[in-house]
């Protein structure tokens, strides 16, 4: 039986750009850094009180989805404290905090351009 997503995997084009803003502006922490293939590394990020780990990896051929909104959600208890603090830390939203009858959310880019959704636990 399934019990748990282990990772979910965010294509970027330069994974050292990349691994400075995940760690620096949303506070993740390196778990595994270990070369991968010719010119890559795997990068695996936890992200604090998760099990989901983040991996900074584009498999060849997938560059195309560098860039593009991602079916990933994360969660904050206070998330208009926590879009401030991204906020000042110069994290990108595309749309501030809005409150919908399901819960609050609002959505931000990381350095590559890929979209992700922030919203209430």
């Amino acid at each position: 039986m399934i019990t748990n997503v282990k990772h979910v995997t965010i294509p970027v084009r330069n994974q050292d750009v990349a691994l400075k803003f995940y760690t620096e502006k949303l506070g993740f922490k390196v778990a595994v850094d270990v070369g991968f293939g010719e010119g890559q590394r795997w990068i695996e990020l936890t992200i604090p009180n998760a099990d989901t780990q983040i991996v900074l990896f584009t498999p060849e051929g997938h560059e195309d989805r560098i860039g593009t909104a991602s079916n990933i959600i994360f969660t904050s208890k206070d998330i208009k404290k926590t879009y401030k603090e991204l906020k000042a830390k110069g994290v990108e939203f595309i749309q501030a905090p809005t409150e919908e009858s399901w819960g609050t959310y609002a959505l931000f880019k990381d350095v590559d351009g890929n979209v992700f959704c922030l919203s209430s636990s």
